[in-house]
Formats: C-alpha cells, sequence, structure tokens
C-alpha cells in the first residue's frame, strides 16, 4: 500500500520531540506521510514552528496563532508580530484559535477576545483558521457566525464531537479534522458515528502529535508518545467507519489540505 497523506496538526516544536525531530520526521516519511502542518499555539512555538517549515520546504507547513489556554497572554502589540509570521508562504493557517471552556486556563473573557482578534488577522491576511473548541460550541459558533463570509476557509481541528455538532461547523463551511480519538471505541462513541456523515470534500486527518496516542495501537508505543508515523493508523479507522478504502480516504484528505492550505511549492 503507498499513501501520499498530510497530516495537518502535528506539534513537531513540542519538547518531547527536542531529542529525535529528524527520526520523527524520517519515520513519518517511511509511513506515507509525506507532509505535515506544523502547528504554533503561542508566539513563541508559532515562531519556532515556522522556522521549522522553513527548513523543510516542501515537507513542511506551519500555522500560527494564540491557543486559547494562552489567551490572556495576547496584548494588541502582539498583533503586528503575529502578522508579521502569517505574511511568510510556509504559515498557512491562523490558529490554534479559539475556545476551551473545559480547562478555562484564560478566562472565558480573555479567550473571546483572542479568538476574535484572531478572526479579523485571517480575514486581513486571507488565510484559513485552524480552530480549537471544547466545551464551548455555543459561543465558539456564535462568533464564527458574526465573521460568515469572510474567511478564507477553515478547519475545526481535533473534531470529537457528534451529529449536531458536525453539521454545525459544515454549515459555517468548515472541515473537519480527524484524530486518533476515533480509534478509541470508548471515549469516541460520538466522533465513531459522526464520522461516516462527514462530506468527503470536507474530511482531513491529523494525528496532533504528541498528544492522541490512538488507543487501539499495537504494539503500543513504550513512550506512549504519538507521532505523524501513526496517521495510516487514523486513515485505516476512518476508512473502516465509512466503509471505504484506506488508498481513498487518503487522497480525498490529501486532496482537501492541499485544496485548503494551498500547500504549493515555495
Amino acid at each position: 500500500m503507498s499513501l501520499d497523506l498530510i497530516d495537518i496538526g502535528a506539534n513537531l516544536t513540542h519538547d518531547s520531540f527536542a531529542q529525535d525531530r529528524d527520526a520523527v520526521m524520517a519515520r513519518a516519511l517511511q509511513a506515507g506521510v509525506r507532509r505535515q502542518i506544523v502547528t504554533g499555539a503561542d508566539l513563541a512555538s508559532s515562531t519556532q514552528a515556522a522556522a521549522l517549515a522553513a527548513a523543510h520546504p516542501g515537507r513542511l507547513w506551519s500555522t500560527a496563532g494564540v491557543h486559547p489556554h494562552h489567551a490572556q497572554s495576547f496584548v494588541p502589540s502582539q498583533r503586528e508580530e503575529l502578522l508579521s509570521l502569517l505574511r511568510r508562504d510556509a504559515v498557512v493557517a491562523v490558529g490554534e484559535c479559539g475556545l476551551d471552556y473545559f480547562r478555562n486556563l484564560s478566562p472565558a473573557a480573555a479567550q473571546r477576545e483572542a479568538f476574535i482578534a484572531q478572526l479579523e488577522i485571517a480575514v486581513q491576511v486571507r488565510k484559513p483558521v485552524f480552530l480549537h473548541q471544547r466545551d464551548a460550541h455555543g459561543d465558539f459558533v456564535a462568533i464564527l457566525q458574526d465573521f460568515a463570509g469572510r474567511l478564507a476557509g477553515g478547519v475545526a481541528h481535533c473534531f470529537t464531537g457528534g451529529k449536531a455538532e458536525l453539521q454545525a461547523y459544515l454549515k459555517l463551511g468548515l472541515y473537519i479534522g480527524i484524530t486518533g480519538w476515533a480509534c478509541d471505541d470508548r471515549r469516541g462513541v460520538d466522533l465513531r458515528s459522526s464520522v461516516p456523515h462527514i462530506p468527503t470534500e470536507r474530511l482531513l486527518i491529523e494525528t496532533d502529535a504528541p498528544y492522541l496516542l490512538p488507543r487501539d495501537l499495537s504494539p503500543m508505543p513504550k513512550s506512549r508518545r504519538n507521532e505523524p508515523c501513526y496517521l495510516p493508523h487514523i486513515a485505516a479507522t476512518v476508512a473502516t467507519l465509512r466503509g471505504e478504502t484506506v488508498e481513498a480516504i487518503g487522497a480525498a484528505t490529501t486532496r482537501n489540505a492541499a485544496a485548503l492550505f494551498a500547500l504549493t511549492s515555495w
């Protein structure tokens, strides 16, 4: 089986990859994960992600943004720094941005303010948004509705919801990013029931490495660290849930990722 996959969400700047990042990338390539988008979660990691992408043209791209956990540290003076990153060709999306009321590591009001600011930036730079939402569906949808028709697309990263959330996000024009959460037949029940209802042209796959290691991997890595090389396992699970071949899922998700993020050579 020969695959040509794109992992739309890999946190390759995470400390757990510091000692063997090149080996991690080599394993991904060998597994058929030929391109990856490195996630930025704050200005520091976004800068690191952009540098990593610049060092691997044609294989890595990145996002730049402020995760809701870090929202209270996002001050107006940092807007220009974020804009500067987003003007780079290899930086293909605004985010990870959104709302997270589950942990509330930043106050909800600060999260909403930072989210709106980043959506405004996305409109300005005409790049899609890489979106995070947990336990904040109502406010998340309401804010995105205010930007209807102005955004250059976006993806609901690490979607874990049921059919109602799925329909709301599809109505907003979003792509849907599926992770190893779909491989968990205990916690992922709602998601697994939703996967067959995602239109083929809106489906994306991602690992969110080093997080969200698929629960059903065998053998399970001793490190318990997720890696982009496990993306084919996620693709196979999605294929099974949809009654399709893994080759079809690979081709569709790669085509969709290339279209959303405008992944051309640079």
